[in-house]
């Protein structure tokens, strides 16, 4: 069947690539959702693995607020996940889907940048940053959530991404049915969102003026390699890095392949409740890491404040936590 507007789309220079994108979008949270789905998120050992965390001390009743509010957005954002999919025609919803993903996402890591600093980050650039130094290096998340890049040299990403492969071949173009296909799929990721980041940065570089001042266009001499290498020395990329690109995605880039072509909507089905299952999981994780760090009361009266006023469908019993 003739697609009149991918056929126009596709005669422009940065045309849609409707296949790849769609595989890439929906293998990865595949494979996120697989991981989630094992021990390491039970309760129990939820618990076990925070249980070295000591209470934040002194008190600060600001931060514990700041906190249980950030909590409450991620939980409504997964609210809205779990309505998604009761919701028949799930294509529908999908991009929005993604969007409440990532600010469950989001929200709960500013939660537990809060508890571990006291640090607010206002923007996501400065929260990914934050998170990084914070949590992901403190090592205070679990697999799949701390894998991590700390350069952006091409070298530097190629050879840790060889060391975490081991010997595993599967890429982002495989729809992931176990586990060491699911763990293909996130080093694939990992390493495309290196690469992205990297892109972005060499682009940076050359609209600056230190770039400027070597009369180069590229960087091919070693004055302009060295330029950019201490830049891309500075680089990272951590989950918060992905799951940003990820958000850039569905809203911006790729254009239609969302909401046009194949008809695909058994993938797009599963994918939405991957989507919630994930969004779950890495919530979850952060409200066992808030109640070992923030007041005894502050956490009680929040639970308990919820139950009475809470206007939304709670997703989690938090009680349990």
């Amino acid at each position: 069947m003739p697609q009149w507007l991918y056929e126009q789309l596709s005669q422009t220079v940065d045309h849609p690539q409707l296949d790849f994108a769609f595989q890439g979008t929906v293998n990865w949270m595949r494979a996120l959702a697989i991981l989630v789905d094992n021990v390491d998120f039970e309760d129990a050992n939820q618990r076990a693995f925070y249980v070295h965390v000591l209470p934040r001390g002194p008190i600060n009743s600001e931060a514990d607020v700041f906190a249980c509010e950030r909590i409450l957005l991620a939980m409504h954002n997964l609210a809205a996940l779990r309505a998604f999919g009761g919701i028949e025609h799930k294509y529908d919803v999908v991009r929005s889907a993604i969007i409440a993903w990532y600010y469950c996402i989001y929200f709960s890591a500013q939660v537990m940048i809060s508890v571990a600093s006291g640090a607010a980050p206002e923007t996501h650039a400065k929260t990914d940053k934050v998170w990084y130094s914070d949590i992901v290096k403190q090592r205070l998340v679990v697999r799949p959530f701390d894998l991590y890049l700390n350069s952006l040299i091409s070298r530097d990403v190629d050879s840790e991404i060889m060391r975490i492969r081991g010997g595993n071949t599967y890429d982002l173009m495989n729809y992931p049915q176990n586990i060491e296909e699911a763990l293909g799929c996130i080093y694939s990721y990992l390493n495309g969102t290196a690469s992205y980041e990297r892109e972005q940065m060499e682009h940076n570089i050359m609209q600056g003026k230190e770039f400027k001042k070597l009369g180069v266009k590229n960087f091919r001499t070693k004055g302009a390699r060295q330029l950019r290498d201490a830049w891309l020395a500075k680089g990272e990329v951590n989950f918060l890095t992905q799951a940003f690109r990820y958000r850039g995605k569905a809203n911006y880039r790729d254009s239609i392949y969302l909401s046009y072509g194949q008809d695909q909507s058994l993938r797009i089905e599963q994918f939405v409740s991957d989507l919630t299952s994930v969004g779950e999981k890495f919530l979850r994780m952060t409200c066992f890491y808030v109640k070992r760090r923030i007041a005894v009361n502050s956490w009680n009266e929040f639970v308990n404040d919820l139950n009475n006023n809470g206007r939304i469908t709670i997703p989690l019993n938090l009680a349990l936590i």
